[in-house]
């Protein structure tokens, strides 16, 4: 009996994924936008990581990848923020792993992650953390993810659904 929640790993699947965190982490230091909205685009590959390799994969390379990050930027570490990256991935595999990417799995799953993770969770640690007023934060971080959520969802979907990509997942199944 296989479990399919913990996938065994063999040697090229933990290469590619050691390959996706390095890669997460590069991208974390890059964005776009103004100092209002941000965007990154580690989003894509936490995508990739649960779409591939399952919620359990998934939530423990999202707590690598933040502790790891938070250690080679300097800032301050918060464990919130952490859960969020676990929640972020979770969400996303429940959505996604060993299913079809659909435009309607793709788009719960970026609107779960918007709502609860990004604009209150996410908003909720930085409360925490500075001392600042819940729902002073929260219009303007609404307002950022009403922004970029359908940003998030259209590349999301095509991402998942690129040939490359699924030459790559076929390859790693096979």
């Amino acid at each position: 009996m296989t479990n399919t929640w913990l996938p065994k790993l063999d040697t090229l699947s933990m290469v590619t994924l050691g390959m996706l965190m390095a890669l997460q982490l590069v991208l974390s230091r890059f964005s776009v936008g103004s100092n209002l909205i941000k965007v990154s685009f580690t989003f894509l590959i936490v995508a990739l990581i649960a779409k591939w390799y399952g919620p359990w994969w998934g939530m423990m390379t999202a707590v690598v990848v933040d502790v790891v990050g938070t250690l080679i930027s300097g800032g301050p570490y918060f464990v919130g923020f952490t859960v969020s990256a676990v929640l972020g991935s979770l969400t996303y595999a429940l959505f996604l792993y060993g299913k079809p990417v659909t435009w309607v799995r793709v788009i719960l799953a970026s609107v779960v992650i918007a709502v609860v993770v990004n604009a209150i969770l996410n908003t909720w640690w930085v409360t925490i953390m500075y001392h600042t007023p819940f729902w002073s934060l929260l219009p303007a971080r609404v307002i950022k993810q009403l922004i970029v959520t359908p940003l998030q969802i259209v590349l999301v979907y095509w991402l998942l659904n690129s040939q490359m990509i699924k030459m790559v997942q076929a390859r790693l199944k096979g």
